[in-house]
């Protein structure tokens, strides 16, 4: 199974672990779910399809982390999905 994982639980972090599958899900749980989760997942599908990235399973544990923190993660987990 291809995965690939980045970030931590810290606080103002988040640990996103991406995985491909045959169709494409996002999964969020945040601090400031209740605030900002369109816009967490509104970056997540705009980052996925700035890099031409289908079926994956994206799973996010947000602790309050900037959009420039999500997307890092994101890139980096995804380059270590591929990596494998």
């Amino acid at each position: 199974m291809m995965k690939g994982t980045a970030g931590s639980k810290e606080s103002s972090d988040c640990i996103i672990t991406v995985t491909k599958q045959d169709h494409q899900e996002i999964l969020i749980d945040s601090v400031v779910g209740a605030f900002f989760h369109d816009q967490i997942k509104l970056l997540i599908i705009n980052t996925l399809k700035e890099l031409k990235v289908e079926n994956v399973k994206v799973e996010v544990i947000d602790r309050g982390a900037l959009d420039s923190t999500i997307k890092a993660r994101l890139i980096t987990a995804i380059e270590r999905m591929n990596a494998l």
